[in-house]
């Protein structure tokens, strides 16, 4: 070979290793992928239905997002623990990072205060609004009354076959409600439980007890035992375990049904739960997520009703969520009055908290709501704020 081909092809070959090692090392496709980590904080774990429901949006973002995405999730973290939780997930480099629990808004948005870079979503949290206003703490949650009114409207067709079929008085009209706290939260729910069961029954009355914890099991079973003890026939809850459904299945000598909250508990309660409702909190945290990556502002990026860093949303854009219902016990036309209801709410042509009322807020007797002048909850943010007793009809028992 002559020596002028030689160098030909030595120069070539230099050139073309050169270029694929530029290619490789500097072309944008074949550069490292930024990956978006993320920080999941519960307070329960796959066993609670509260927390199982968030767990089910993070694989759903797991499913989407595949390689663009790292989760870090941590379980059962207390109050006492959720500094430290927060500090080891900044420290790995999470840049957005969701709490799931009320109690968590307020260190959370501490936290936001301190890392402004990174995004802090506060679920259920009400303090988004309140000073500082910061652009990177988020709070959303769906607007659950309107599940629990279509609930009670269940309960209410079953109470009024009950007396229609004699199987009890007019005058025992009367259901229960496990709470887990004197929030708010729980306040505006069972509310609305009992106004949608007025809404078929108008004498039906509420008895109430509260536990004073989210996730006991035992102590949720023996407070729903009371109240049907006390003569309730309709046992719901906002608490987080299934001890009022096994309550009521066990309670063979009573006239007794269940509904309940966050998980289907046909299964654990087939001759006695009716149906149930839950929030689903996949629209946001999925659209959070997408907002991060590509770099967009959350709240517009998000189909829901946003006041500045607060977004929510209700049966309009599947954001609450009624669960299957149990044909074998519910009353006769339930199916067809579900639908019309959800309709209504999406719609916006349902009004909840109205009608010859008088409300008490527990924590100041000089407060009080009239109802014949509609309370909109959800208004003014994605956490309920209504938090009045309803005077004659709802009874609490500490």
């Amino acid at each position: 070979m002559k020596r002028e081909n030689k160098i030909t092809i030595i120069t070539a070959l230099i050139f073309i290793t050169a270029f694929s090692i530029n290619h490789f090392f500097f072309d944008p496709q074949n550069s490292p992928k930024e990956v978006l980590k993320i920080g999941f904080v519960y307070d329960g774990d796959e066993s609670i239905p509260y927390t199982n429901n968030f767990i089910r949006a993070q694989h759903t973002i797991e499913e989407r997002f595949g390689e663009n995405i790292q989760i870090l999730s941590r379980s059962n973290v207390n109050p006492d623990d959720l500094e430290k939780t927060l500090t080891e997930l900044v420290s790995k480099e999470c840049s957005l990072i969701f709490t799931t629990s009320y109690s968590h808004a307020i260190i959370a948005k501490e936290f936001a205060r301190m890392y402004p870079k990174i995004h802090f979503c506060q679920a259920s949290g009400d303090n988004a609004a309140q000073e500082p206003v910061l652009k990177n703490y988020h709070t959303f949650m769906g607007e659950i009354y309107q599940g629990r009114y279509v609930s009670g409207i269940v309960a209410g067709m079953k109470l009024k076959e009950l007396i229609d079929r004699n199987l009890i008085e007019e005058d025992e009209a009367k259901v229960g409600y496990v709470g887990a706290y004197p929030y708010p939260e729980v306040i505006s729910g069972f509310t609305a439980f009992l106004l949608g069961v007025r809404s078929i029954v108008p004498q039906a009355k509420m008895l109430v007890t509260y536990t004073y914890t989210w996730s006991s099991f035992s102590e949720e079973k023996i407070k729903a035992s009371y109240l049907i003890n006390e003569g309730c026939h309709i046992i719901s809850q906002h608490s987080d375990t299934i001890g009022p459904a096994v309550a009521c299945e066990e309670a063979f000598d009573k006239i007794v049904f269940h509904v309940g909250y966050n998980q289907s508990m046909v299964n654990i309660a087939p001759t006695t739960s009716l149906t149930s409702t839950r929030i689903n909190w996949t629209p946001y945290i999925t659209g959070a997520v997408d907002a991060i990556l590509k770099k967009k502002n959350i709240e517009k990026s998000i189909k829901g009703h946003a006041i500045g860093t607060d977004v929510g949303a209700g049966f309009d854009l599947g954001w609450v969520q009624m669960l299957e219902l149990n044909s074998i016990i519910t009353a006769e036309g339930t199916e067809e009055k579900v639908a019309k209801e959800i309709q209504a709410f999406k719609k916006g042509r349902r009004p909840v908290f109205v009608g010859n009322y008088i409300g008490v807020n527990p924590y100041d007797e000089d407060d009080t709501c009239d109802l014949r002048k509609e309370f909109k909850e959800n208004e003014h943010s994605s956490a309920p704020s209504f938090c009045y007793i309803l005077k004659d009809i709802i009874t609490v028992e500490e």
